[in-house]
């Protein structure tokens, strides 16, 4: 049986929501060999994020060497890259590997509220890791920062999605799912737009759905599929794992991973 090697590079998460606990979830979820590159050491749980820790750049570099010279990567994605000096390391291994299928999570913003970037890396962002990417999915306060537009609808998210694939990504997911009615994802392949609804499930138990959704991508993609039918797929994922959510703590709960998995247990 061969492997289906995905490559999670993001921030760990104490909580097991969001981050590499989330995205290695996903991944063996969904059939594949989830391996990882640690950017970054919270202490999280539902109710926000109380620290970090930055892993040095050089470790950074050391993780991705020693896995992707050995077992090899079909796919990646990257989550919380919180300095420059990360993003930089990060943008330089993803090209001497030559890794093309790479969906970059530009995760700025945990859902309490703690900033996961510093604001000298935006640029850097900007500049060395969206021309790489073959997919960017940010959510409307992420695409709002990376293009300065206020974002209200789907017309705006679709604005949005042109002017950040004019800094490079190859095609652009812009999710709506911090407006308000049924959750509209915006898909963006440089010549049309596609658009993938799902009915809003009312929730407050939605921790590391964007970690979630884009390793379920890169899941897809590394299996063969191309973008748009791994988008619609992850997008399906994700609405069973929010419909099936765990009530864990006494903020935002986590997704439940396993939902589609064991669908006899509901």
């Amino acid at each position: 049986m061969k492997a289906i090697r995905v490559l999670t590079i993001a921030g760990s998460d104490s909580g097991g929501g969001a981050g590499i606990q989330a995205d290695l979830k996903t991944i063996t979820a969904l059939g594949g060999f989830g391996m990882s590159v640690v950017t970054a050491v919270t202490a999280q749980n539902t109710l926000g994020v109380h620290g970090i820790h930055e892993v040095p750049p050089e470790f950074v570099a050391m993780q991705f060497d020693v896995v992707a010279s050995d077992i090899g990567v079909d796919a990646a994605k990257t989550g919380m890259l919180s300095s420059p000096e990360i993003l930089r390391v990060v943008a330089a291994k993803i090209r001497q590997y030559g890794i093309d299928k790479l969906v970059v999570d530009p995760v700025m913003v945990a859902k309490g509220g703690a900033r996961l970037i510093r604001d000298d890396a935006r640029e850097t962002l900007i500049e060395e890791l969206l021309p790489l990417a073959l997919i960017v999915t940010p959510n409307i306060p992420e695409a709002e920062v990376l293009t300065g537009l206020a974002i209200s609808g789907p017309e705006s998210m679709r604005e949005a999605a042109l002017r950040i694939f004019d800094l490079g990504a190859g095609h652009v997911v812009v999710k709506g799912g911090h407006l308000e009615g049924d959750a509209i994802d915006i898909l963006y392949d440089g010549r049309r737009f596609h658009e993938f609804s799902a009915k809003r499930i009312h929730t407050r138990d939605t921790h590391g759905t964007g970690c979630t959704f884009s390793a379920a991508i890169a899941t897809g993609l590394a299996r063969g599929q191309e973008v748009a039918e791994a988008v619609a797929d992850a997008k399906r994922y994700v609405a069973a794992a929010i419909r099936h959510a765990y009530r864990i703590g006494g903020g935002h709960g986590p997704t439940n991973h396993l939902a589609p998995v064991c669908p006899d247990r509901f």
